[in-house]
């Protein structure tokens, strides 16, 4: 497993003085020499822009660092045990066995990612470590209720997609898994959340993320996913929806309108926050004015950065 250790965000996407204040990155030449913007989204940014554009601005134009969350690192050391987990032989992959990965897990992400020590820096017995590392493993063995993985052999795991649409946008995440059926070779997209599944309501919200994977996989294999399934370790819920052509035209279609959103958004600095519940979650209160504060003026870039991944939706404080 790549690891992405609950960052937060989605690839660091900068690009030329323009694209920097939209979240496009650094493409092709041009004959004079100079790179081409190339607009990106991933399934993170995607969200943040609709739950807040001050949000999206933060993270992608202004690239402000977050400290990193006991429960989007949870996520992390979750995500990396079910991954690893296949790993195994089929008759190893049980409950007592998984749970004695997210220790090893955790360890593996503290030397990838020191930063994630601030977590438990005060935690002087390690009993706060202690009770985290169990729920993980709680989530873990929820897991076990919810699927089989002794008859499962999933296609791909942590799969890196990306794909760039007639309209130029390119689109790009990571799959947590990819299930393909023998007979047939039909396609189950499957994400893990370690939150709890959406109210009745807001399914079609939390599916967003998962049209977003299935429009990149019918574009790169020209067959739509047969079925999507999110798995919410939390609550111990599963999501499913059976997509298809026209549903993924419509995804494309509003993922194009929201790039115009942002390009707006770029070329009048008009991003505007959008106060919600969600804000409990937000590393920023004190620079957005929803708080009585002041966002910092908007980085100028002669350049970009580029970005070396597109992290996982996981990172997400919404879904952990």
């Amino acid at each position: 497993m790549t690891a992405r250790a609950g960052t937060g965000t989605d690839g660091d996407e900068a690009g030329t003085e323009a694209g920097s204040r939209t979240g496009t990155e650094p493409g092709s030449e041009t004959g004079t020499g100079q790179a081409t913007a190339v607009p990106t989204l991933s399934p993170s940014r995607a969200a943040d822009f609709m739950t807040c554009p001050l949000l999206y601005r933060f993270r992608t134009v202004d690239r402000l660092p977050e400290p990193p969350s006991p429960e989007a690192t949870r996520g992390t050391v979750v995500h990396g045990v079910l991954e690893r987990l296949f790993d195994l032989p089929a008759d190893q992959r049980t409950p007592d066995q998984a749970a004695q990965m997210v220790r090893p897990e955790w360890d593996s992400l503290l030397e990838a990612d020191p930063a994630v020590a601030e977590l438990f820096a005060d935690d002087t017995d390690g009993s706060a470590l202690a009770g985290w590392l169990r729920s993980a493993e709680e989530l873990v063995h929820r897991y076990f209720t919810l699927e089989d993985p002794q008859h499962l052999e999933p296609a791909e795991r942590e799969l890196y997609v990306e794909t760039t649409l007639d309209s130029g946008l390119r689109l790009r995440g990571y799959v947590d898994r990819l299930d393909r059926a023998a007979a047939t070779g039909e396609l189950r997209v499957v994400d893990y959340k370690t939150g709890r599944a959406p109210r009745a309501g807001f399914e079609q919200r939390a599916m967003f993320q998962m049209r977003f994977y299935a429009l990149v996989l019918w574009r790169l294999r020209g067959t739509v996913p047969r079925l999507l399934q999110l798995i919410y370790l939390g609550s111990g819920e599963v999501l499913r929806y059976e997509p298809d052509e026209a549903d993924l035209r419509a995804t494309e279609r509003k993922l194009a309108a929201l790039w115009r959103a942002i390009q707006r958004a770029g070329d009048t600095g008009d991003w505007r926050p959008s106060p919600s519940r969600l804000c409990d979650w937000c590393h920023h209160q004190a620079l957005c004015p929803s708080y009585g504060g002041t966002p910092p003026p908007l980085p100028v870039r002669a350049g970009g950065d580029g970005d070396d991944e597109a992290p996982s939706p996981r990172t997400s404080p919404v879904d952990a």
